[in-house]
């Protein structure tokens, strides 16, 4: 794959978490093992639930913190981008309850969404880029914004204690005459995974009046095992076709901000002989937010100081589908 090398930058970036913080212990009770056992099994030991938040409130609460630390006002915004997993309904589309929640500075602003399950994020900023190097926008504000707890279901102990929710957002322009940038990019979907991972409800085929619509169709159902059979299967040649060599080393990446997808998901990336200490987690006190997962987990990266600006990293992640996506950015 030739380099994209588009002149893209962070310009800010923010976050929200709700307030509610969700041990094992509480999780332990409700699904019949213990928080030793949640541990061992997801590397999760908290995470956060919503208790009034809705997917659209979590959004802008990022976003504002995003432009505030790009000092960027709303009004230079021409683009709210949302890229989520999950909806507080069906229609209208989310972003329009993101852009109502920013409040009357953002009327009027394109407002759209992309939905790729927990890959969300990546494929809006792959999108973004795109439009922002054709010179369509100027300025666009990218949101993840995730609510897992409500669809979780108790009796499948290891997803019902995986997942939290969560929100991040990020401020992108071009760089002009900076070296941040994206460099290389690469999506592929092996549509054979497509009844591994999923929440069957909601939509026209199990319609919530349809008589043939059971309860736990609304609820989220993964085969965790066969998902990391599926991906180990194909993550090689995926690797190599981002970038050659990815899947032997890290080379000139200096830090990987991975999906959250799991502890095994998490340690499986070491195979590759990326160090552990070049790959962040947030795993163990967030859980695995779906499209929240990777913002977040940047997030981290930035404000801890392991990401500074000149960096080269890699953001890589799986999706239900199954999906693979990555890109490599110097930030």
């Amino acid at each position: 794959m030739p380099d994209l090398n588009i002149p893209v930058k962070i310009l800010g970036i923010g976050r929200y978490l709700p307030e509610r913080r969700v041990s094992n212990e509480e999780l332990a009770r409700l699904c019949g093992r213990s928080a030793h056992w949640i541990e061992e099994r997801n590397g999760v030991r908290e995470r956060r639930y919503k208790s009034f938040e809705t997917n659209a409130f979590m959004g802008a609460r990022a976003a504002e913190n995003a432009l505030a630390d790009a000092d960027v006002g709303l009004n230079d915004i021409d683009l709210i981008l949302n890229a989520s997993g999950t909806a507080q309904q069906s229609i209208p589309d989310n972003a329009v309850f993101i852009q109502r929640e920013l409040g009357e500075r953002a009327a009027g602003t394109a407002a759209m969404t992309l939905h790729a399950t927990c890959l969300s994020f990546l494929a809006g900023f792959d999108l973004a880029a795109s439009l922002l190097l054709a010179r369509r926008y100027r300025t666009i504000l990218l949101i993840s914004s995730d609510i897992a707890s409500v669809a979780l279901n108790p009796e499948e102990a290891e997803s019902f204690s995986l997942f939290g929710d969560g929100a991040a957002a990020v401020v992108l322009s071009l760089a002009e005459g900076e070296s941040s940038g994206l460099h290389r990019a690469a999506f592929k979907t092996f549509s054979e995974g497509a009844e591994l991972t999923t929440v069957r409800g909601g939509g026209t085929q199990f319609h919530p009046n349809a008589k043939m619509t059971r309860a736990e169709d609304n609820l989220f159902h993964m085969d965790g095992l066969a998902v990391l059979r599926l991906v180990r299967r194909h993550a090689q040649d995926f690797l190599e076709g981002l970038e050659p060599g990815l899947s032997a080393g890290l080379g000139a990446i200096n830090l990987v901000i991975p999906h959250q997808a799991s502890k095994v998901g998490l340690r499986s990336l070491e195979r590759y002989n990326w160090p552990r200490e070049k790959i962040v987690e947030t795993l163990s006190f967030l859980g695995n937010c779906i499209s929240a997962s990777l913002p977040l987990t940047l997030y981290e990266a930035i404000k801890s100081g392991r990401l500074e600006r000149g960096d080269r990293f890699l953001m890589v992640g799986t999706g239900a589908g199954l999906s693979m996506g990555g890109l490599i950015l110097t930030y």
